[in-house]
Order: structure tokens, then sequence, then C-alpha cells
């Protein structure tokens, strides 16, 4: 197990690295100097020298890249160029938001795949499965940059139920986690309805019924139970979608999160907190998928041991 658990890790360690250069690249790439953005067209070159020069911009790219890359290796994810503070204090400060949004969002995609996926797995080949599976499609179809502002039209400017952007209470993060949790609730609930047509059939389902069991608790508590084990693999591996998609969510609704800084930054070209903000992103999913093998791993020994059924 430990020779498999280095294997992985050191397999996210490279692909970790691949993102931060692959990054690091393309933003110093995009057209657009952060020193006249901060200064503006009307200041005196001297001064932009100057600044850019503070700024350690005018060194070669490949200096700033391994000065870069040292300074990762002492956690220490550089300054802002345009708020002038720590990157590190910046993600701390917009990880709260973003967790609530992700976590809220988690929750009511579960809410909505379980039942949506169980239904249409009992009531196969019916019209419920029909309705279900047609409102998965429309989740996975509908982009978070069309469906964000159309939940704003409807239930923040027509019926005046909710707010229309920021973080201002309860309320606010029910459209974000809305937008956000409409295609990957989708998603889930096929995965649902997959593995429980797969179970439905089994013997001891048969034994269950024929026990005289209650249809909703062999369905709950011996179906779903033994279904579960893809879905929540499919969950744990959202929780990575959930940062990457919620660049888009956060900035439609303005909710002050990692994913708005993001755009924030790249818009400023503030490079160090884009850098900070895709390694964030980046990290949580690689870390995510590295928990996802190792309980496969446990589960399952063939998986380490490289034995295949």
């Amino acid at each position: 197990m430990l020779s498999y658990f280095l294997q992985r890790l050191s397999g996210a360690c490279l692909v970790v690295l691949g993102v931060v250069s692959i990054v690091f690249l393309l933003i110093h790439l995009v057209p657009g100097d952060p020193v006249e953005i901060m200064l503006g067209e009307s200041a005196s070159a001297a001064d932009r020298e100057a600044l850019r020069t503070a700024l350690g911009l005018d060194r070669p790219l490949q200096v700033q890249y391994f000065s870069y890359l040292g300074n990762l290796l002492a956690l220490d994810l550089g300054t802002s160029i345009h708020y002038r503070q720590p990157v590190a204090a910046l993600l701390q400060a917009r990880i709260p938001a973003t967790g609530l949004l992700a976590g809220v969002t988690l929750i009511l995609t579960v809410l909505l795949a379980l039942p949506l996926g169980i239904l249409a797995a009992v009531r196969h080949n019916t019209l419920w499965d029909s309705g279900a599976m047609g409102f998965s499609l429309l989740g996975v179809s509908i982009p978070n940059f069309w469906l964000g502002p159309l939940l704003i039209m409807v239930f923040s400017l027509w019926l005046g139920w909710l707010p229309v952007s920021g973080q201002g209470g309860a309320a606010s993060v029910v459209l974000p986690a809305l937008t956000l949790g409409t295609g990957l609730a989708a998603v889930l609930s096929r995965m649902v309805r997959s593995s429980m047509l797969e179970i439905l059939h089994e013997d001891y389902l048969r034994t269950a019924r024929a026990k005289g069991l209650p249809p909703l608790r062999v369905i709950l508590h011996h179906a779903l139970r033994n279904a579960l084990l893809p879905v929540i693999t499919l969950v744990g591996l959202q929780l990575g979608a959930l940062l990457a998609g919620a660049v888009i969510t956060e900035t439609v609704f303005s909710w002050p999160g990692i994913g708005l800084l993001t755009i924030e930054s790249i818009q400023s070209r503030d490079y160090p907190v884009v850098q900070g903000c895709i390694l964030l992103i980046s990290v949580t999913y690689v870390m995510v998928n590295l928990l996802t093998d190792l309980a496969y791993a446990w589960i399952d020994p063939r998986i380490r041991l490289g034995v295949h059924a």
C-alpha cells in the first residue's frame, strides 16, 4: 500500500508542476502589461521602468519562473501586484465564500440527483424515467453563463424573491448554488440510475422482497447502499469540478470567492494572484483524485496490486 501511495503521490506532484508551469507561461503571454494598468497610459517611461524593476518584471522569463518555483518550495505564493498584499492572505480571505458555495451546491446536487436517479431506475422505461433523464440531459446542456442570468431574471428581477448578486445572507447563496449544481446533479442522477439498474435485479433483493420487507426499505436500505460506491466516487471528483465551475458562476453573481478573484486578477494582469488561484484549484482537484484512488485501493486490493479481474 505504501508503494502504491508513493506512486500516486509522485504522479500528483508532476501534474501540479505541469499545471503551474503552463499557467505561468500562459499568463505571461497574455497581451497587456500590469505596469501600464497600474500607472495608466499617462505615466512616464521612467516611472514604468522603476515600477517594473521593483516588481521584478524586468528579469528574463526563465529567471522569474525558477524564482517562482523556489518560492513555492518555501510555501511563499508571492505578493499581489495589484493589491500589494501577500497572495496567501488574499486566498485565505476568499476561501470561506467559495467553500460555502461548494458545500451548499454539493448538498443541493445530492438532494436533486438521488431522488431523480432512484425514480428513473425504479420506474425504468416509463414516463418517470424519460422525464428524469430529460431533466438530466437539459441540465448537462445548459451552460452556467446562460443559466445564471436566466435565474437572476426570473427569481430576482421578475419575482423579487432572491438577491441579484453578492454575499448578503442565506438567500444570496441559493441562485449561485442552483446554477452551479444543476449540471452536476444531472451527471450524478445518471450515475445513480445506472448503478441502481445493475443492483435491482440481484438475487439478494429478490430475497428481501420475498421476506415481505416494504418496497421503500428494499430500495433505500439494500439497493441504494450497494449502488453508492461509484456514486460516492463521482461526488468526490465533482468537488474539483465545483471549484473550476465556480469561476464562471462567481463572476455572474459577483460572489466574493476564489473564482471571482481569479477573473479580477486576470483582468488586472496580477500574475502572482492568478497563479495562486489556479494552483489552489488544481491542488484541490489533484488531492481529491488522489484520495479517490487511495480509497479504491483500500476497498479493492486488486487495484494496488495491479491484478485485473
